[in-house]
């Protein structure tokens, strides 16, 4: 008798530590998308609206390498791109919600959120890549990116969509008078709206996702994007000219959710942040490399190619500070004033 109730008080005895052991295994396990702390990875939903052969989808993948090594997989990066999360704002929008992490805008759109964006949007502001990136690196240029701040977003980075060129369906651009009564498709963004009228133009604000088809049927004669969009979005299938207008230098700005940034240890947005910088200096050198090859590969499909003078270009320049004088107290007279100084100086150091 006794060895049967020896017996089953270690059948018991087993049970109860299986039991417990059984316990401790459900609280440290769990799905994609929990708390890092608890053993789970995090998850970063990253959605642009370019496709999946543009240099900016090839940097969201070089974040994604780098987080993801650096955070020995506590991260995730989920990797979107052709507007499947929807369009720029929209998808600003999920950041401010929480619901989505990371999208990778242009400077156009965000001026709806933070007015001192528009600065960026001034027409021929910028007279070089070069200069681009150290005023936008610089300090004015980080200054700016803290205000997104006040919108629930977190800058992190600048990358490139770079020089915005003028294409369209009816005949060359070479001066000011070739733009008048174009039915152009632009952002959503009052200073560009309001710079092409001026230029003559009749500009239509359209998302993205719906241009080429806005193109295709004559709902619009043409838009301004840079070489690599307008080709990797086969533009060149609707549209017959393109000129190097180069009227706008138009940046990315890499968005992170700040509620989502905020729940991130320091270690985890050091990282983030660095992997933002790193990545997105490997973007722009790969977006200024593919400028010049599209260009080329834009005329191979049959699209003609007109050189804007300084001339001309300078004609364009003086039309549109009328616009810029509009908008300067939207802007932030003092902000306008820093970027024209910070310009001045990054163009005499690049001499």
């Amino acid at each position: 008798m006794k060895k049967i109730l020896m017996l089953l008080s270690t059948v018991l005895l087993i049970a109860m530590l299986a039991a417990c052991g059984n316990s401790d295994s459900d609280a440290s396990g769990g799905s994609d998308g929990g708390d890092s702390s608890s053993g789970d990875a995090k998850v970063i939903k990253a959605g642009i609206g370019l496709n999946d052969k543009h240099p900016q989808y090839k940097g969201l993948l070089k974040f994604k390498e780098i987080v993801e090594e650096k955070t020995d997989g506590k991260i995730k990066v989920e990797t979107y791109h052709s507007g499947q999360l929807g369009d720029d704002r929209s998808m600003t929008e999920a950041l401010q919600l929480g619901t989505q992490e990371v999208t990778i805008p242009s400077t156009a759109p965000l001026a709806n959120f933070v007015p001192e964006f528009s600065v960026f949007d001034i027409p021929f502001l910028f007279p070089s890549e070069e200069v681009a990136d150290k005023v936008l690196d610089g300090k004015v240029g980080q200054g700016i990116l803290k205000k997104l701040e006040s919108q629930n977003l977190v800058g992190l980075a600048y990358w490139e969509n770079g020089f915005r060129d003028v294409t369209n369906s009816k005949h060359p651009i070479k001066t000011m008078d070739d733009f008048q009564g174009l039915k152009l498709r632009t952002m959503e963004n009052d200073l560009h709206l309001d710079a092409f009228k001026k230029l003559g133009a009749n500009p239509t604000p359209m998302a993205f996702t719906e241009l080429f088809t806005a193109m295709q049927q004559g709902t619009v004669d043409g838009q301004e994007n840079p070489y690599a969009t307008i080709y990797l979005q086969k533009f060149y299938e609707v549209q017959k000219y393109v000129s190097n207008t180069h009227h706008i230098y138009s940046p990315f700005v890499f968005l992170m959710s700040k509620s989502f940034y905020d729940g991130l240890t320091d270690e985890q947005q050091k990282i983030v942040k660095d992997a933002a910088v790193e990545a997105g200096k490997y973007e722009r050198k790969l977006n200024r490399e593919a400028n010049e090859k599209y260009l080329k590969k834009l005329q191979d499909e049959g699209m003609k190619y007109t050189e804007i003078t300084p001339e001309a270009r300078e004609e364009m320049k003086k039309a549109v500070q009328p616009v810029i004088d509009k908008y300067k107290s939207e802007i932030g007279e003092e902000t306008v004033e820093k970027v024209y100084k910070a310009v001045e100086e990054a163009e005499e150091s690049t001499k």
